[in-house]
């Protein structure tokens, strides 16, 4: 197994709407490790470090509002090819464009609330993964269920 890392958050809708449960079940029954977890609420200034390509769009001042609005569930997430394995968890960015049987195509309808964030490269993630955790947080452990899921 190539151990790659990648960083998601359950968005303020999914926790409100008491998904969170639902979301990592679908990352754990992929096979993929949980290697660090937070339910936090989000610093402005954080949120603004973290989705700073954005500044000057005109979405960038609700986005900011919105994901600062309550609690999130931060994750680090580890296995083979992760980013991409959880980019197709979650579905397109825009729910109606999401398939079923993605996260976003299950229980999203709109852009604006469309209740998880993934990161999109390897580089995004070590860069988001940073923002939110110190290296310590992050755990290195043998899983049994590895060598039932790899070869």
């Amino acid at each position: 197994m190539s151990a790659e890392r990648t960083y998601l958050m359950v968005k303020p809708d999914g926790v409100q709407r008491g998904l969170c449960g639902e979301i990592v079940s679908r990352f754990e029954k992929k096979g993929l490790k949980l290697v660090a977890v937070k339910f936090t609420v989000i610093p402005k200034a954080t949120a603004e470090n973290h989705y700073g390509e954005h500044k000057g769009k005109k979405f960038y001042d609700s986005l900011i509002s919105y994901i600062t609005s309550g609690p999130v569930l931060a994750m680090v997430w580890e296995g083979d090819g992760a980013v991409a394995v959880c980019r197709n968890i979650m579905g397109k960015t825009n729910p109606q464009e999401s398939a079923p049987g993605t996260i976003r195509g299950d229980f999203g309808m709109v852009t604006g609330m469309n209740l998880i964030h993934g990161s999109d490269s390897v580089e995004s993630a070590a860069r988001e993964i940073s923002i939110f955790f110190r290296p310590e947080e992050l755990m290195t452990y043998d899983r049994s269920a590895d060598a039932w899921i790899y070869e």
